[in-house]
C-alpha cells in the first residue's frame, strides 16, 4: 500500500531551521520513513505511479521537508529505465569539491517549492560526501553532475537554504560562456 508523504510548502518556516546531527543508530522510526521516502522517490519517476498517485517527480528528499529537523538525506537515482540507486546518508558532509561549477540548464526544482522559479544555481561538478548509512556505518562516495547538484541541494535543505536563495538576484539567468550546463 501507498501513503504519500506530507511535503512542506516554501511558505513554511519549518523549512529554514538548521537541522541536528542524528544520534546513531537510527530509531525504527526514522528506517520506516526512509523507506516510504525511497518509495515515494521511485513512483515520482515511474510514469505510470506518477500519474496513478498524483506525484510530482522528485530525485531527492531532506527530512526537514516532512518536518522533521535531523540531518537525514534521501536521493534516488533512476540510473537507466526503471533501474534505481539509492543514496541514504546521514549527517552527510561535503569534504571536498571540484573548482569546476555547473549548473542544471532548464534550473532547479523542489518538491517544497510548487511554482517555476527561473534562474540558474551554481554547483560544484563535483563533491566528495562522507556520512553514515542506514546501519550506522561510515560511508563517503564522489558524486559527479546531475548527483553532485542533487546533493548539494539535499544538504542545503539540512541547513534551511532554499536552491532559489543561491540565484543571483542581478543575474539569475546564465549564459554558455559563463557557466557548463547539464
Amino acid at each position: 500500500m501507498f501513503k504519500e508523504l506530507k511535503i512542506l510548502d516554501e511558505s513554511d518556516k519549518r523549512l529554514r531551521i538548521v537541522s541536528k546531527n542524528v544520534t546513531l543508530p537510527l530509531g525504527a522510526e526514522d528506517k520506516k520513513l526512509i523507506k516510504q521516502i525511497i518509495k515515494q522517490l521511485r513512483y515520482s519517476q515511474i510514469d505510470e505511479y506518477s500519474k496513478k498517485y498524483n506525484l510530482r517527480p522528485g530525485m531527492g528528499l531532506a527530512f526537514p521537508q516532512l518536518g522533521i529537523h535531523k540531518r537525514i538525506i534521501v536521493i534516488v537515482e533512476e540510473i537507466e529505465d526503471g533501474v534505481f540507486d539509492n543514496y541514504v546518508v546521514i549527517n552527510p558532509e561535503i569534504v571536498s569539491n571540484s573548482v569546476e561549477m555547473i549548473a542544471a540548464e532548464a534550473g532547479e526544482g523542489c518538491l517544497s517549492v510548487n511554482r517555476e522559479v527561473e534562474g540558474h544555481v551554481k554547483r560544484f561538478a563535483r563533491v566528495t560526501i562522507k556520512g553514515f548509512d542506514e546501519d550506522s556505518d561510515p560511508i563517503q562516495f564522489r558524486a559527479r553532475e546531475e548527483l553532485a547538484i542533487a546533493f548539494q541541494h539535499e544538504i542545503d535543505h539540512l541547513d534551511g537554504i532554499l536552491f532559489y536563495d543561491r540565484i543571483d538576484k542581478k543575474r539569475p539567468i546564465l549564459g554558455e560562456n559563463e557557466i557548463r550546463f547539464i
